[in-house]
C-alpha cells in the first residue's frame, strides 16, 4: 500500500512539474508515465485522466491556501496587518509549491472552460472572498481608501502576489518577507517619497520676510 502511495505522490510531483515547464495542453499521459518510469496503462491505475492528475495538483494547493488564509482570519488583526499577513502566506505557498503556483497562474482560462474543475473554481472563489472581505474591512473602518473599487485593489495586488513567481528568487538575498511588506507598503502608501520641508529661505533667517 506505501509503494502504491508512494507512486501516487511521484506521479503527481512529476506531472505537476511538467505541467509547468511545459504547459498542460502540451503535456501528455504518456510524456508522465516515461517521467515516472511506468507504462500510460499502469499510470490509469492510480488516474482516470491528465486533468484528475491536474484537479488534484491543485486541489491540495487552494486547500493550503484557504487553510493558511483561515489562519489569518482567526488573527482578529486589523485590516492592514491581515492585508499584510494574506501577501505573507500567499508568497510562502508559492515558494513551497512553485509549480502548482505557476499551473494556475498560467493555464487559468483552460481551469475556467473545463467543466470538470468546478471545484476548483469553487475553492478559487472563496480565496476571492477572503481577500475581498479584509480590503472592504479596510475601507468600512476608514484605513483604506473608499474611491476606489475592493474589486480592482484585489486584482492589482493578487496579480503583483502571484506574479511575482515569475522572477522572485526566494533563495537569493531578497527575501520572501521582505518582498510582502514591500508590496503591502507599496499598495498602502504607495511609491511617491514622502513630502519633504521646505528648507528655510535666507530672507525668511535674517528676518527680511
Amino acid at each position: 500500500m506505501a509503494e502504491v502511495q508512494d507512486r501516487r505522490e511521484l506521479i503527481l510531483s512529476t506531472a505537476a512539474e511538467m505541467v509547468a515547464r511545459k504547459g498542460l495542453r502540451a503535456t501528455t499521459v504518456r510524456a508522465i508515465a516515461d517521467a515516472v518510469g511506468v507504462f500510460s496503462g499502469s499510470l490509469y491505475h492510480h488516474f482516470p485522466s491528465k486533468d484528475a492528475i491536474v484537479d488534484e495538483v491543485l486541489t491540495r494547493y487552494l486547500d493550503a491556501i484557504r487553510a493558511r488564509y483561515a489562519l489569518v482570519l482567526a488573527s482578529h488583526k486589523e485590516p492592514a496587518e491581515c492585508l499584510r499577513d494574506l501577501v505573507v502566506s500567499s508568497l510562502e505557498i508559492a515558494e513551497e509549491q512553485p509549480h502548482a503556483t505557476a499551473i494556475y497562474q498560467n493555464e487559468a482560462q483552460y481551469l475556467r472552460e473545463m467543466p470538470g474543475f468546478h471545484g476548483i473554481q469553487s475553492a478559487a472563489a472563496d480565496i476571492q472572498q477572503t481577500w475581498l472581505g479584509v480590503i472592504e474591512a479596510g475601507v468600512a473602518d476608514g484605513s483604506f481608501r473608499d474611491d476606489i473599487p475592493s474589486w480592482v485593489f484585489y486584482r492589482l495586488i493578487r496579480d503583483a502576489v502571484w506574479l511575482s513567481i515569475r522572477w522572485h528568487r526566494p533563495d537569493g538575498p531578497y527575501s520572501t518577507r521582505q518582498l510582502a511588506d514591500d508590496v503591502t507598503a507599496l499598495f498602502l502608501h504607495g511609491f511617491a517619497a514622502p513630502a519633504r520641508h521646505a528648507p528655510v529661505s535666507v530672507r525668511t533667517r535674517v528676518g527680511l520676510a
